[in-house]
């Protein structure tokens, strides 16, 4: 290891064990002290909201000299409502019910032994994450509100929001009871500085990685701390032969241009041939209104005008544009079969009149969420009532779907006793 490395494993080291005594103090945090502490944050984000925006400007054009894609500078980008936006969540996470210290059951053995099972904090969470500077308050807040602490790890592409963001942050810490040190940031845009936080199992409880399959996949196969999976969103909407063609069309029209460029977007459309062969018009019109180049299969490619024909990797991949996938289906089993092959069991969903469809449709597929006759877009702890998320879980073990307070908690066993022994 050269000198570079373990200066830099140093660094980290050093911010892990500094976030792994914060995390003691915090599980004696009253609610009330973490309300405060999120009103605090918010506030001083809002009043220093100027600063943020100026720092960020400076991450949009070094990103615009790199070429990056206009998705890419989508997520990357904040403003005034974006802004106001993270400050707010942070009242919205502050308002819900404190997720720590809640009995989960108890009971009493028959030697009067009682048992209670309580929900706790998991400790210290180490975020990483690329582009979104929001991720860096959103995570802050459901961190602290559910008594962890964090070590945040932005990509390099937010450097100056995110770097703006902690140090807002921080300062309004010093007004709270919650140490600084509760939140953490590594400045390093080094990329050994992501791989030395993989490693760090004695200090880090849990690894939570957000942004693109490269990044997640990295860290999922080379992490030695427990890894909380979040999955990219290769987003369905199947149109049943009894679906309504306006409602059909609002919902996939909104879930595909409402916000191309996140993960709970639209990214393929399934149709069944008789309602496309009834309602091509309208849907030819609404694709070409909102400027939605399709990538088709044979069908599809027939009855849309300028539709280029799709490749598997058109079936496979998140496009985070105004691009999509169609694909003409002859049957429900047919479109939950191209499902299975191809989602990433992030947001799945249906637009049928028929209830006995519709029930097949969310027996049968498999994903974190499923939809009847509504946008893939509402999957978003935001929009779920959570306040924000720290991630979409798209694995089965401990949580899946947003990420929320009570997925960023464990629990432990109380037993009381008097005098107790076991024979």
């Amino acid at each position: 290891m050269t000198v570079t490395s373990e200066s830099i494993r140093a660094q980290i080291e050093e911010k892990a064990i500094k976030a792994k005594t914060a995390a003691k103090s915090l599980r004696l945090t009253t609610e009330k002290e973490k309300n405060e502490a999120l009103a605090a944050l918010a506030e001083h984000l809002k009043q220093n909201m100027s600063y943020i925006l100026t720092e960020n400007d400076k991450d949009i054009e070094a990103g615009r000299k790199k070429g990056y894609d206009a998705a890419y500078i989508d997520r990357l980008s904040l403003n005034e409502d974006r802004v106001l936006d993270f400050a707010d969540g942070l009242l919205e996470v502050a308002e819900l019910d404190d997720p720590v210290g809640e009995t989960l059951s108890n009971w009493t053995l028959d030697n009067g032994l009682k048992a209670e099972k309580v929900s706790v904090p998991l400790g210290v969470i180490g975020m990483i994450y690329e582009a979104r500077p929001n991720v860096t308050v959103d995570a802050t807040g459901l961190a602290l509100k559910s008594g962890n602490a964090i070590v945040l790890k932005g990509g390099s592409s937010a450097i100056h929001s995110n770097t703006a963001i902690v140090s807002v942050m921080h300062q309004a810490l010093e007004t709270t009871n919650i140490s600084r040190n509760a939140v953490q940031f590594i400045e390093s845009t080094d990329r050994s500085a992501t791989k030395q936080l993989f490693k760090m199992k004695e200090h880090i409880d849990v690894l939570i990685p957000r942004g693109g399959g490269a990044l997640i996949q990295e860290v999922v196969e080379n992490a030695t701390v427990p890894v909380l999976e979040t999955g990219v969103g290769n987003c369905h909407i199947y149109i049943d032969r009894e679906a309504d063609p306006e409602k059909a069309i609002n919902v996939m029209i909104n879930a595909k241009t409402d916000r191309p460029a996140v993960c709970n977007a639209l990214e393929t459309l399934i149709v069944h041939e008789k309602w496309l062969e009834e309602n091509s018009t309208a849907l030819i019109n609404a694709l070409n209104e909102h400027g939605i180049q399709v990538h088709g299969d044979e069908k599809a490619v027939q009855w849309i005008p300028g539709a280029k024909p799709a490749g598997e990797a058109d079936w496979q991949n998140e496009y985070l544009s105004l691009d999509l996938a169609v694909k003409v289906a002859g049957s429900l089993e047919e479109a939950c079969d191209h499902i299975e092959t191809y989602g990433t069991k992030h947001s799945e969903a249906i637009i049928t009149e028929n209830p006995e469809t519709a029930q097949a449709f969310l027996n049968t597929v498999d994903a974190a969420a499923l939809y009847h006759n509504a946008s893939t877009r509402f999957t978003d702890g935001g929009a779920l009532g959570f306040g924000a998320e720290i991630g979409i879980s798209t694995q089965k073990l401990h949580a899946r779907g947003p990420m929320g307070l009570k997925e960023l908690t464990t629990c432990k066993y109380i037993m009381r006793g008097d005098g107790h022994i076991r024979r």
